[in-house]
This record gives structure tokens, sequence and C-alpha cells, in this order.
């Protein structure tokens, strides 16, 4: 069993990095503007005392941290889905894990941006904003539903693992675990092999997250130097909205969920995420997160890792809750800027193809603002409007990820309940 106050020490560790960061950043942001930065020699070269934090020292530490995260991710997710599934005795189990899931996940992002929107629409953030004179943006063309589906299976699997194609990964993952479950003694043999590797993989996630206070000192330290205070002024009040959301999302709608269907405590649910949920702020990636959210419902939320194994790397890949109340608040934003009143059909199809795209886009990069391009293209607003937002679109893109990943852990809880592949007196033991 895992030691209490190790556990609590590595908590009040990343939290004293996290603040550090944040503290070092905002003096160093003050004190070495561009009209007093100094100007330091190094190698031969002349560099800015800022620069050399910021772009060198805060750059070079974080990016680091995140690469080791990042590096986990495929071996973590194609070891442990086929762990998971070869492990299954009922092959119709897989099944009923896939169709939960993705009912949960798609019923909550629902719920998200429908309470986005009317939120949206009672505080109206778009009302008397003066729009700039420049507002350009150059929005990537999102892919077509067929193209969606067809992306889902990989024509090879190495590629998908070179590029991070998380839905490909999962698929081949799932063929794999399956026609292991049908080779008999071979079978065997390739299952134990994958369950001591997942545990080699495991005890990798337990190093990096020891050195995890450096690595989000680093993070926070960069974000906080280089974040353009002056870019909040005319859209605090859609910043503020959509933070309150995310907040009221995470401490509301998946505690109702888990105390509803599960019933479970979700007090302890957050309590236990917390150090999840400062990975995910740092990193602003639950791909990134995936190991340290796959350890948090395995080792302290008693997930069964057959559960844990399929619905975590489900969610990291196609629930964006978070996305979804941003996209909600920024399309009536935009609309109110530019003057156009949204219908009922308006709105009704922000819901749908919100909610659609948030299994669609999962492997595209810069997914937030894509698949906000797609919505705004859907009820002929101004694409061009993202402009307006992606200037603060990073602090909240952090938040965002908090709330990701707080969504994927509970659904994994009520998954695994209903499966009764929950490990109550482990979910219930609040020394872990």
């Amino acid at each position: 069993m895992s030691n209490p106050a190790t556990k609590s020490n590595l908590t009040v560790r990343i939290l004293i990095g996290m603040l550090l960061g944040i503290i070092i950043g905002v003096l160093l942001q003050w004190s070495f503007d561009e009209t007093n930065d100094r100007v330091i020699s190094l190698f031969g070269l002349s560099v800015s005392f800022k620069e050399f934090f910021v772009l060198g020292i805060f750059d070079a530490g974080g990016q680091i941290f995140v690469n080791l995260l990042r590096m986990l991710v495929v071996p973590l997710v194609f070891v442990s889905l086929v762990c998971g599934v070869s492990s299954l005795s009922d092959p119709s189990k897989l099944g009923r894990l896939g169709g939960k899931s993705l009912f949960l996940y798609i019923l909550t992002t629902c719920i998200a941006v429908t309470f986005a929107l009317i939120m949206a629409l009672i505080i109206q953030p778009g009302e008397g904003f003066t729009l700039p004179t420049e507002t350009v943006y150059e929005a990537k063309e999102a892919p077509g539903l067929a193209q969606v589906i067809i992306n889902m299976f990989p024509s090879n699997p190495i590629a998908a693992m070179a590029d991070g194609n998380m839905l490909q990964i999962i698929v081949f993952s799932l063929l794999v675990g399956f026609a292991i479950t049908k080779a008999g003694d071979a079978g065997k043999k390739i299952q134990g092999a994958f369950e001591a590797l997942n545990e080699v993989i495991m005890k990798i996630v337990i190093v990096i997250m020891n050195i995890a206070p450096y690595g989000v000192f680093f993070l926070m330290a960069e974000l906080a130097a280089s974040v353009d205070i002056n870019a909040f002024g005319n859209i605090l009040q859609y910043f503020f909205l959509v933070f309150f959301l995310l907040i009221l999302h995470a401490l509301i709608t998946y505690p109702v969920l888990l105390s509803t269907l599960a019933r479970l405590n979700p007090l302890i649910l957050l309590i236990k995420m917390k150090d999840t949920a400062i990975f995910a702020f740092s990193s602003s990636s639950s791909s990134a997160t995936l190991p340290v959210t796959m350890a948090t419902a395995r080792n302290k939320l008693g997930v069964d890792k057959s559960v844990a194994s399929f619905t975590i790397p489900l969610g990291a890949t196609i629930n964006m809750d978070g996305t979804a109340i941003m996209q909600g608040v920024a399309t009536v934003f935009i609309a109110q800027v530019y003057g156009v009143d949204l219908s009922t059909t308006d709105l009704l199809m922000v819901v749908l193809t919100a909610t659609l795209a948030s299994v669609g886009t999962a492997g595209v990069p810069g997914v937030g603002l894509i698949m906000l391009a797609m919505v705004l293209q859907q009820v002929n607003l101004p694409v061009e409007g993202i402009a307006l937002i992606i200037g603060i679109d990073r602090l909240l893109d952090m938040t965002r990820t908090v709330v990701n990943v707080t969504g994927d852990s509970t659904i994994a809880c009520i998954v695994a309940k209903s499966e009764n592949q929950l490990d109550k007196k482990m979910y219930n033991n609040m020394d872990l």
C-alpha cells in the first residue's frame, strides 16, 4: 500500500512548485519589460535577461516535463487497452463498456454545451463590445463526418502510434486484445507479456510523478512571465463566465451523475483528483495527463484495470465537456459582437454540432479552436470572430483540461460500478 504521507508530500510539493512558478513569472514580467530588460552575454551572443529565463530555462524545463508525459501516452494506451480487453472473460462485456462509456460522455457534453448556451444568452457577454478593426484568424479545415469515421481505422498501426492518433490506436488495441482472447495458449503467453509490460510502464509513471513539482514550476513560470495581461481588457466578462461554468460543471454535473448513477460520494473523487487536476492544469492536455489519470483511477478510486484501461483513454480522446462549454459561450459571444440573432434552430444546431464534434475531431491538432470554427460555420457566423477570444484561450484551456479529466474519472467510476468492477473499499479509503 502507498504511504499516505508520501502522497500528501507530493501534493504539497506540486502546489509549492505551482505557486512559486506563478510568483516568479509575474515578478519577472513586471521587473523586466521592453524598456528596462537587461541584456547579458552568453557564449558570445547577446540575450535579454527575460528571454534567457522565459524562452530558455522555463520553456525548456516545461517542455521536457510535458514530453516525458507524452512519451508514455501511446505505450500506456496500447498496452493497458490490450491488457484490459484480453482479460475480459466475457467478450460481450466490451460492447457494454463501450456503449455505456460513449453514452455517458456524449450525455455530459450535451449537458455542458446546452447549459453554456442558456447562461450566455442570459448574461449576454458580447453586448456593447467594440469590435476591433483587425480580427483575422486562419481556421484549419475540419474533416467531414465520413472522413472522421474512415480515419478511426488505421491503415498503418505503426504510423498511427508515431503520429499519436488516439482513435486509431484504440481501435487497433481493441482488435489485438480481442485476438488474444481467441488465441488459446499462445494468447495467454502474449497476455502475460503485456501484463508485465504494463507494470513496468506504471512504474515509469510513478518516477515521472516524483519530478512533477519541477515540471509544474517551469510551466507556470513561463505562462506567468509571458501572458499578455492587456488581452483580458475587453473580454473579462466572457472569460469569467466560461471559467464559472467550467467550475460549475465539475462541481455539480459530475457529482450529481456519480451520486445518482453509482451511489458514490462525489467529494471523495474530487479530493482524490487533486494531483491529477494540477497535472492537467499545468499541461493543458488530457492526453499528456492520461498516465496520471489512469493511475488515479486504478490506484486511488478502485476502478478495475479492465474498465480503466478502456474508459480513461476513450475519455481522453472524445470527452471534451470543457471545450463544449467554451463553444457554447463563444458562439453566443461572437454572435452578439457581430449583431447576429441566433434562432432556436441555430441554438439546437450548436448543441448537436458541438456534441458530435467532440467525438469526431479528437485527433486534429488545435482541436478546441477547430471545433469552434466548425460550430460557427454551421450557424453562419464569421470564423474571424475566434480572434476575439484567442488571446485568453490558453488560460481557459488549462481549466477546460481539469474539467475533462475529472469527467473521465467520473465516467470510469460510474461504468465500473455498473459492471461490479469498482473496489468500494479502495474508493472510500482517504489514505490513498
